[in-house]
């Protein structure tokens, strides 16, 4: 079985400039990926991912967008498009996680959660996908969360959003089974990054049965096997140390 090659496909990561993001990122690239590394607005955070692949004999660019901005995902995907070429690979993994207990969570912390987390996935999906059916070739990743399934530690908005990850991953890879692009998640739990750490003193940081928190390059490496994969299309890739099994 011949290595992963992505050599000649352009991925675009939002929410690239840390964390699983990043890892992403580099992962993609050392499989031959030419990287488009978004931010909304840490940029050295992104240049420094894309310094890192460009030293490692790899190609990337930042492009700064806020994600959640219809207007702002077209013209990112047009710079992107006219800077490296049509997107081939979209990892949906900006996000954010406020921490709020069900009673102080506002109609507006929920709708703002909502639409940083999942309508940014929607936004970007649809901005790259004409591109993709007219190549017969796209991957559509979407980066989730176990607080889809066990109801979460973070805030309910945050679970109802990556739940709504899941199931518009899910729509995305019913109507494009037969056209070469796939739409799968990735919902990793316990993951050593700044935005995984909920700790608190009521709610410590816990370790799943495997003994230890997962790292982020672990994620990337079943992200690169995604981009890399055309027969897996509306799954779920569980990465949660044993967790929970599905």
């Amino acid at each position: 079985m011949p290595l992963i090659d992505l050599t000649g496909r352009v991925a675009l990561i939002t929410g690239g400039g840390r964390g699983i993001g990043a890892a992403v990122a580099r992962g993609l690239a050392e499989a031959g990926a030419v990287v488009a590394v978004n931010y909304v607005s840490n940029r050295a955070a992104a240049e420094t991912v894309v310094v890192d692949i460009t030293q490692a004999g790899g190609q990337a660019a930042a492009f700064q967008a806020d994600v959640a901005d219809g207007e702002a995902v077209t013209a990112m995907v047009a710079a992107v498009g006219d800077s490296l070429g049509p997107v081939d690979i979209l990892v949906a993994n900006a996000g954010v996680a406020p921490r709020q207990a069900m009673e102080e969570t506002s109609e507006d912390d929920f709708n703002n959660v909502l639409q940083v987390n999942l309508t940014s996935a929607f936004l970007c999906s649809q901005a790259v996908l004409p591109k993709m059916r007219q190549r017969g070739w796209g991957r559509l990743i979407f980066v989730t969360s176990a607080a889809a399934y066990n109801g979460g530690r973070v805030g309910l908005h945050y679970s109802a959003s990556k739940g709504g990850m899941e199931s518009l991953s899910r729509a995305y890879a019913l109507r494009l089974v037969g056209e070469g692009v796939t739409a799968n998640c990735l919902a990793p739990a316990i993951v050593q990054t700044d935005m995984g750490d909920t700790s608190d003193p009521d709610n410590p940081v816990f370790s799943p049965p495997v003994g230890r928190s997962g790292h982020v390059d672990e994620v990337a490496m079943a992200a690169v096997m995604l981009a890399a994969n055309g027969y897996m299309t509306g799954q779920t890739l569980h990465m949660n140390g044993g967790l929970y099994f599905n």
